[in-house]
């Protein structure tokens, strides 16, 4: 039998990860099977097996993609610019999350839908799978010192209140993402663009609404 060459290995890894993500976004994690999966991506019952050692490491790789799309442009403005206010930086989240597809982290275009709904769902997998709370707690703190960092910059720049201690604010930051997030799977609301300009208003950001 040939060889499988890198190119198709990840391909066909690919494939697996959007048939699960499809699965748990319509039936959950807990009702989605491997052989579920399989049946998905239209592959044998075992085939899953060779490109990951259980469902778990697949729901990792998914949550991973679904919250890096939420917290990677924070932390790219936070790297970014010196002056960035609380409400700038969760303005670049909701940005995100207004768009209809995002590119996965094999480099293929996903529906933000779908990910979404898996994100909230791996909250859940915090409180009863080790390994996923300790790669939520790793990402977690990560981003929390991103922020940290930038309110702290700010704060000297003028564009955060002096009151503001940075750790408390980065704690706001990520409170307000996670309810939008909440909000944005769980009840409705569509117009994160016009959530970001109300952020604004409400906190007080460098720039006005953006909304017609």
């Amino acid at each position: 039998m040939p060889r499988i060459t890198p190119e198709r290995r990840e391909a066909k890894r690919a494939e697996i990860v959007a048939a699960a993500r499809r699965c748990f976004s319509r039936d959950g994690f807990h009702q989605t099977s491997m052989p579920d999966i399989a049946a998905e991506a239209g592959v044998s019952a075992g085939a899953p097996y060779r490109y990951f050692a259980s469902k778990e490491e697949i729901i990792l790789a998914i949550a991973s993609d679904a919250f890096r799309l939420v917290f990677e442009p924070v932390e790219r403005l936070a790297a970014s610019t010196d002056h960035a206010s609380v409400a700038d930086l969760l303005a670049a989240s909701l940005d995100a999350l207004n768009a209809d597809t995002v590119t996965d982290s094999a480099g293929r275009q996903v529906p933000v839908d779908e990910l979404l709904r898996c994100a909230v769902q791996s909250w859940s997998e915090l409180l009863r799978n080790d390994a996923v709370r300790a790669r939520a707690v790793e990402g977690f703190q990560g981003v929390l010192h991103s922020i940290t960092e930038a309110l702290r910059r700010g704060r000297a720049a003028g564009s955060v209140p002096p009151s503001v201690e940075p750790e408390h604010g980065a704690r706001v930051v990520m409170g307000l993402l996670h309810g939008c997030l909440l909000q944005r799977v769980a009840f409705g609301l569509t117009d994160t663009t016009g959530f970001g300009d109300d952020v604004r208003t409400l906190l007080g950001g460098t720039n006005g609404s953006t909304r017609a």
